[in-house]
């Protein structure tokens, strides 16, 4: 198994201080697979090319655990020459500080993004190579992904399953250490080990900052975690909280809120309570003021009720990355889609006269000496028939164990309202600008604490 790291930032060779591999040798570290050998077969000022060649133990396969599908599956496989999980551990072990973005010898260049490209000149993907684009494009890179004939010298039996990856783009080498060591056995689509709750942990570890707002990101997910439904719903719902604000992952929902005695994610559940908001309104021109990733916009676009909706965020990367999870859309749904590039806090007066407008988990984000000119934004100068607003309760914090005492949802909180204090802000903006307001709970509700997402409801009474 082989991949090839290349930069032509000047001096190249500062790779090997950002890999922490020497480029003047040649190392080996044994893996539990066999043995890992970094060496680097260009080191010049102008390019430098880091590999990483994994030596298979073929003993070590057999007297580990398999499931393979046939009776010489363990013996007679192509683990020692294709890219799969196997070379993922090894990257994760060998270059461990690296994909941590660890450098003190040259930290301002761990930041940095510099020319790359790398190749895997023999990688298994189920999916088609359009699959390697669909995953990888959406990161920043440019890829090439050229099918490997099964057989050269006849060339009647078409292509196999493997695939020549040739990317490259302008990233931080930490970035694209922790694309490949995710995305390589999801294209392959299988593990070599088996996969327990741990996984979820690393695969949001190692995500973090890029997989939440992947338009790929529940096929990733469940790819990467084997198809194990329990550790994917966990894995969506954390990402699912993060996609539209930048920071760490909301670390309060590693475990599903159950209601009505199944298990559905927070997030789910909260967008199922918007939507019905929304078609208990009668809406039918909606805008999805600080739609991130485009997560609800999904779902409203299902619903050929709404005739026009419109996803309103200030970044242009949410915005690229909403627009290429719809880009698989029937021309018919496109036409009712329509992204917009701008800030909440300013008047924009193309958002004004539509049926309704949702902020969903957006004004947390926003700081409280901002939060006065959002509000003239929405409720005066927009002013739609409804406004749907949904934001944390702080007081269920105390019910999710994993969320440290005193510490918010979500490292982007400015802010996180007790109950009585999202009533009076509600109220108050209500009576401000001609709304009357009601409120609902959205998730399983506490006897003592109340449910973990408020939400309120604005109805336009006052003629502007």
């Amino acid at each position: 198994m082989f991949v090839s790291l290349t930069t032509t930032h000047r001096p190249a060779t500062d790779l090997g201080f950002l890999l922490h591999k020497h480029p003047e040798k040649a190392q080996a570290f044994p893996v539990a697979a066999g043995t890992a050998h970094v060496f680097y077969p260009v080191a010049e000022q102008d390019e430098c090319t880091a590999a990483l060649l994994l030596e298979v133990d073929p003993i070590r396969l057999v007297r580990g655990k398999h499931n393979d599908a046939f009776a010489l599956g363990q013996y007679v496989n192509d683990r020692p020459y294709a890219a799969g999980s196997l070379l993922a551990v090894a990257l994760g072990s060998v270059f461990r500080t690296a994909i941590n973005g660890r450098c003190d010898a040259r930290p301002e260049l761990a930041d940095t993004p510099i020319p790359l490209r790398i190749r895997v000149p023999a990688l298994p993907c189920r999916g088609g190579h359009e699959l390697a684009a669909r995953l990888f494009e959406p990161l920043g890179w440019q890829v090439e992904a050229e099918p490997v004939a099964l057989d050269p010298q006849v060339p009647d039996w078409g292509d196999s399953r493997y695939v020549d990856l040739k990317l490259s783009g302008d990233l931080r080498v930490s970035e694209a250490l922790k694309h490949l060591y995710v995305l390589i056995p999801v294209l392959d689509n299988a593990k070599h080990y088996w996969v327990s709750g741990d996984e979820v942990d690393k695969l949001l570890r190692v995500g973090d900052g890029w997989l939440a707002e992947h338009p790929e990101r529940e096929l990733i997910s469940n790819r990467y975690l084997a198809h194990r439904k329990a550790y994917v719903r966990s894995a969506l719902a954390q990402l699912a909280e993060s996609d539209d604000a930048e920071g760490e992952l909301d670390n309060a929902l590693t475990e599903p809120v159950v209601a009505s005695e199944r298990e559905v994610p927070l997030a789910v559940q909260r967008s199922e309570s918007v939507l019905a908001v929304l078609k208990t309104s009668g809406a039918r021109r909606v805008l999805d003021l600080g739609c991130g990733g485009g997560a609800l916009l999904s779902e409203l676009v299902k619903d050929p009720s709404f005739t026009e909706i419109v996803g309103v965020d200030v970044s242009a990367r949410a915005l690229e990355v909403a627009a290429l999870r719809f880009e698989r859309l029937s021309e018919h749904q496109r036409s009712r889609l329509v992204l917009r590039q701008s800030a909440l806090t300013y008047v924009d007066a193309e958002l004004a006269g539509y049926d309704a407008a949702v902020l969903m988990e957006v004004i947390e984000h926003v700081d409280l000496t901002r939060l006065p000119a959002l509000e003239h934004a929405v409720f005066a100068a927009a002013r739609p028939k409804s406004i749907v607003v949904t934001t944390p309760n702080v007081e269920y914090n105390v019910r999710f164990e994993n969320l440290p005492t005193g510490t918010l949802r979500h490292a982007d909180h400015r802010f996180e309202w007790t109950r009585a204090q999202f009533r009076q802000w509600a109220d108050g903006t209500a009576d401000q600008h001609g709304y009357a307001v009601e409120y609902l709970p959205v998730g399983q509700e506490d006897p003592e604490v109340g449910p973990p997402t408020q939400l309120a409801v604005f109805t336009r009474t006052a003629v502007a």
